[in-house]
């Protein structure tokens, strides 16, 4: 058996008028991330994590935010096609452990819905992801609603 380790961050700019994705849903708030896709913060951070493992890489070698054609795209297509990726060189994803900084709104109630949404594409049991939730203590740019930011890691196992 053979074990990758892979770690991931993203950051986003939040905005007005925009919808706010994280972790495959989306969340009712008064600003959302700007981005060339849905922006959904966490994800992205899984792809990298999960590209990283498998030296494949990262999210915008695959998916170039100069190309049209993943303009606006949910980023669950994206994970999609990284876990089609990793698994075409043997791997599959044992666990992902991850954590979103957003001052608010508050991501907890939807951590469980965000699980089940990313157990699914990843092909892994609800309870092999973590998905823990912090603020900046309104400090910084992230504490100030200027931003979100996640972090993830994950397990890569080939038999």
């Amino acid at each position: 058996m053979k074990l990758r380790i892979g770690q991931g961050v993203d950051v986003h700019r939040l905005a007005p008028n925009i919808p706010l994705f994280v972790g495959g849903i989306e969340i009712p708030s008064d600003l959302g991330a700007v981005g060339h896709s849905d922006a959904d913060v966490l994800i992205h951070a899984i792809c990298d994590a999960l590209l990283g493992a498998a030296n494949l890489r990262d999210i915008g070698f695959h998916f170039s935010d100069q190309d049209p054609k993943f303009k606006g795209i949910d980023s669950k297509i994206l994970l999609k096609e990284v876990v089609t990726l990793i698994h075409g060189k043997g791997y599959v994803v044992n666990n992902v452990d991850s954590t979103v900084i957003l001052e608010k709104p508050k991501l907890n109630p939807h951590i469980p819905t965000m699980q089940n949404v990313l157990a699914d594409i990843l092909k892994i049991e609800v309870d092999c992801i973590s998905i823990k939730a912090t603020t900046h203590e309104k400090m910084d740019s992230f504490g100030q609603r200027e931003g979100i930011k996640a972090y993830a890691v994950c397990l890569l196992v080939k038999n």
